[in-house]
């Protein structure tokens, strides 16, 4: 073998060493490595690339947006193709990367409880269509990495006692202390199962029919590194590692952020970035702030984390008028450095996650919030708590319809403030990430609720695409409103240096009624202060306290208004922005 093969294979090594420690496995560490790099294709010469370290693979031009293989439909016209149709017509110039969630054959939770890793539902298309899709964007996969379908050949395996995936599951004696296990949901964790070895008791992080994976068997880290290769080679750019966080479970722990977990994302990452330095892996752990930062390691785990604490923070200012708690954490966040970066977003096909909020808001606020959105049409998902009460896991509503008024209820500003939160969104450090139903100004699918009996339903309508285009070429419809101004903002984000992802960023001191920072791009040429009045009555902001240069020239990108007194108040209309920018960055 050659130099580089050696020096990947001990790395490789070493993270199995790790990860393997305290588990008795039948192979040796040397024979899995060698594997798992003939997995990822990695025994050439020519295949292995060299990653370098804190390089940024994104820029100020990236935006992606998440949304379901058939969140837009047509008739005789498989939904991918749709999806690929509705791009090229209505996100020109303006999205570049797509987050297709679990787009395979799946038994429930709208994809995430996977039944084929390695096919496309059929209902959705094909694997040429996601092809087309990655010939223009680039594409992010789901790898459900934590737990897969119930009714998977895996599992179906396991019952009967043999062949692949006979012993890729996570057992347990319901008789064992399980007091510290953290929980998102409040079904029962263990799953009584008949198998052909007698009653086996599975764990289910999330539902029973989403049965988690026993990552201590080698040969289930082997499966996943080849379904890995599989989507490098359909097309990804980025991966999402979907509920990670509870991948590996010791008992008498609370089997969540344990340190096999961050092994195996070092693990991956090792593999990934030596197979192609510049795909991106996202870590999606809706979990308290402090233990989501963990999971950028030492810049050697995610490139990038959900800012998970962004959206019940955002949504909160700008229903109470007040940004207190959104810039108290604004300001403990620690920039990312190079080579990682936020992945920002305030909506996504699940709902508005209040775990990320423990510790940012006060019990009362979180309260508040959540009996608001419950007068918005909100709904509203449980958890066990650690003493077995029931705390509110999260809160599902689209986004429009959580921001239709303040705590004193819905008024006419609705889509103002829903674009305050978004041009608040766009402009901070990070990768964004937009929600396809925000792009529309969808409203809450009570219907779909109805049918599916699930929350989050509320939030995953289905657009029937002609339909859609009628109300998008209408100047007098909300959804042509909220995507052309949106669609506005993301072109101006787009062409500002100082809103690279990892440019500078500083939390300004503006009271409780405005909110906004400072960028300054990586060259030092371009400033922007974004400010946002987050109430429903005029602010007046006074410009010298935001030490704009008098010897620069002013504007706001926004509105292309010039400032010509640097010393004077400016003036902001409800939920109105400003992206005060020098006008020498070309």
């Amino acid at each position: 073998m050659t130099q580089k093969w050696d020096l990947l294979h001990g790395k490789i090594r070493h993270h199995l060493e790790t990860i393997y420690a305290d588990v008795d496995i039948t192979i040796s560490v040397d024979e899995l490595a060698s594997k798992l790099m003939t997995a990822m294709r990695l025994n050439d010469e020519e295949d292995i690339m060299q990653p370098t370290a804190h390089c940024n693979y994104w820029d100020e031009e990236d935006v992606i947006m998440i949304t379901y293989g058939d969140s837009v439909i047509s008739a005789d016209e498989q939904p991918l193709f749709t999806l690929d149709r509705f791009l090229h017509t209505y996100c020109k110039n303006t999205i570049n990367k797509v987050h297709i969630l679990p787009f395979f054959p799946y038994s429930s939770d709208d994809g995430f409880s996977v039944i084929d890793y390695s096919s496309v539902n059929e209902s959705l298309g094909d694997w040429s269509d996601v092809e087309r899709l990655a010939k223009d964007y680039g594409l992010m996969f789901d790898l459900v990495i934590n737990h897969c379908s119930a009714r998977s050949a895996w599992f179906e395996n396991f019952q009967k006692g043999e062949g692949i995936g006979s012993d890729f599951f996570f057992t347990a004696d319901p008789t064992n202390d399980l007091s510290m296990v953290t929980r998102p949901r409040i079904s029962p964790l263990l799953r009584e199962t008949q198998t052909a070895n007698g009653t086996e008791h599975v764990w289910c992080t999330f539902s029973h029919d989403q049965v988690d994976f026993d990552f201590r068997n080698p040969k289930v880290l082997l499966a996943f590194v080849e379904i890995i290769r599989l989507y490098l080679d359909k097309g990804a750019t980025l991966f999402r590692l979907d509920a990670v966080a509870f991948l590996w479970k010791i008992l008498g722990t609370s089997c969540i952020n344990l340190d096999q977990t961050h092994e195996v994302i070092r693990l991956l990452r090792t593999m990934i970035e030596h197979a192609d330095p510049s795909v991106i892996i996202i870590t999606e752990t809706n979990i308290p702030n402090r233990e989501n930062l963990t999971y950028f390691g030492n810049a050697n785990e995610a490139h990038a984390i959900y800012n998970f604490s962004l959206p019940p923070l955002l949504v909160n200012t700008l229903v109470t008028g007040d940004c207190t708690y959104l810039k108290n954490w604004m300001m403990s966040m620690p920039p990312a450095q190079n080579g990682t970066t936020y992945f920002n977003f305030i909506a996504s096909h699940d709902g508005i996650g209040l775990r990320p909020a423990e510790g940012l808001l006060e019990e009362e606020e979180i309260s508040t919030l959540v009996h608001t959105m419950q007068n918005f049409g909100g709904k509203v998902s449980w958890r066990a708590s650690a003493h077995g009460q029931q705390k509110p896991y999260e809160i599902n509503i689209t986004l429009f319809d959580a921001l239709q008024g303040t705590t004193a209820g819905p008024d006419r500003w609705q889509v103002d403030r829903f674009i305050c939160a978004h041009a608040i969104m766009l402009g901070m450090e990070g990768i964004p990430g937009i929600y396809i139903h925000s792009l529309l100004g969808t409203s809450n699918d009570y219907e779909k609720v109805a049918n599916t009996g699930q929350n989050r339903s509320i939030n995953r309508h289905r657009w029937d695409f002609e339909s859609l285009a009628v109300l998008l070429d209408s100047p007098y419809s909300q959804h042509h409103k909220v995507l052309t101004r949106m669609s506005q903002l993301i072109r101006i984000r787009k062409a500002q240096p100082a809103f690279h992802p990892n440019a500078t960023q500083f939390t300004l001191q503006l009271g409780v009624s405005l909110f906004g920072y400072w960028r300054q791009s990586l060259d030092r040429k371009q400033s922007i202060f974004c400010v946002s009045n987050v109430t429903n009555e005029e602010q007046s902001i006074l410009l010298s306290s935001i030490n704009l240069i008098g010897t620069d020239k002013w504007m706001d990108l926004i509105t292309r208004d010039e400032l010509h007194d640097v010393s004077g108040f400016l003036k902001l209309k409800p939920y109105q922005t400003v992206w005060i920018s020098n006008m020498d960055f070309e």
